[in-house]
C-alpha cells in the first residue's frame, strides 16, 4: 500500500490538502500528529496539535469528512513528560474513524534524545477499547529488534524512520527475518551506488536539478556509511554542483569501490 502524509493546524486547509491528496489515488491519507520540528511546531502543527486534542480531533474529522480513502495517524505519546495523553488520544481518534494509529515513543520535548518509552504504546495496544491496528516507531535500526519490539509490547507492525534514512533495505532485510529468522546478504557496493544515483535523479525530476542536488547529500553519508578510505569521494559528493560531475563521481566509485566487501 501507498500512503500520503498530511499535516497542518487549520481545518479547511486540511480538508483541501485531503481532497489534492485523494485526486492521485493512494491508498490511504495519514496525517502527522508527530513531527517534532520547531517550524513545523510553530505553525500549530505536527506534535503541537498533542496540546490541544480536541483540536487534533475537529482537524482528523475534517479529513476523514472529505475523502472516500481510509485516514490513519501518527503522533507522540504526548507534548512532555507532565501531559502524557496518548491513551485519551488514542480512544478519540478511533471514535471518529481513524483506522490504524503509529506511535513514536518519545514525546515532543523529547525530539529524539534519550530513548524512546514503548510501554506507552503497549498500554495503548492492550486497552480494551482499542481495536484499530497500532503500529510502534522509535529506536529500531535492525531486524532484530524490530522482532524483539513486536514480540515484547504486542503490536500489530512497526513504523522505520530515521533508520530508512540512506538504508531503504531495511524493510526487506526485516520482513526476511521475521519470515526465516536469517539475515539477508547486506547490500552491495553495487547496490548502494545505484540506489544513491536513484534517489539523486528521482530528486531532481522533482525539485529541478540544484534542489535535488542539495537535499540529496544528507543521505550519501549513510548509502555508503563504514567504507574504509571512501573520505575524498563523500566529500565530492557533498560539494560537486552538476549532475554531469556527481554522475562522473558515481563512476569513479564504481571503479575504485565496485568490489568492496560489507562485513
Amino acid at each position: 500500500p501507498v500512503g500520503i502524509q498530511i499535516f497542518g493546524g487549520d481545518e479547511e486547509a486540511m480538508a483541501m490538502s485531503a481532497k489534492i491528496v485523494e485526486a492521485v489515488n493512494p491508498d490511504l491519507i495519514d496525517i502527522n500528529f508527530g513531527c517534532p520540528v520547531k517550524k513545523v511546531v510553530c505553525k500549530g502543527a505536527g506534535a503541537a496539535v498533542l496540546k490541544d486534542v480536541d483540536l487534533m480531533v475537529r482537524l482528523t474529522k475534517a479529513v476523514i469528512r472529505s475523502t472516500n480513502l481510509p485516514v490513519t495517524v501518527k503522533t507522540r505519546v504526548g507534548w512532555d513528560d507532565n501531559s502524557i495523553n496518548i491513551d485519551e488520544v488514542a480512544e478519540r481518534l478511533q471514535d471518529i474513524g481513524v483506522q490504524a494509529l503509529s506511535i513514536h515513543g518519545r514525546t515532543r520535548a523529547q525530539l529524539y534524545k534519550g530513548e524512546a518509552d514503548w510501554s506507552h504504546i503497549a498500554r495503548v495496544k492492550n486497552n480494551p477499547r482499542i481495536t484499530m491496528p497500532i503500529f510502534g516507531n522509535g529506536d529500531v535500526d535492525s531486524p532484530e529488534k524490530a522482532l524483539e519490539y513486536k514480540n515484547r509490547y504486542g503490536i500489530d507492525g512497526i513504523m522505520i524512520g530515521r533508520a530508512a534514512i540512506g538504508y531503504p533495505w531495511i524493510f526487506n532485510e526485516i520482513k526476511h527475518y521475521f519470515k526465516t529468522g536469517e539475515h539477508l546478504p547486506p547490500p552491495t557496493m553495487l547496490d548502494r551506488i545505484e540506489a544513491a544515483q536513484n534517489h539523486l535523479n528521482w530528486a531532481m525530476e522533482w525539485k529541478g536539478e540544484w534542489t535535488g542536488i542539495v537535499e540529496t547529500r544528507r543521505h550519501y553519508t549513510n548509502y555508503f556509511k563504514g567504507i574504509h578510505n571512501f573520505k575524498e569521494y563523500r566529500q565530492k559528493l557533498v560539494t560537486l554542483d552538476t549532475a554531469e560531475e556527481l554522475f562522473r563521481a558515481f563512476d569513479e566509485i564504481r571503479e575504485a569501490f565496485g568490489d568492496y566487501q560489507f562485513v
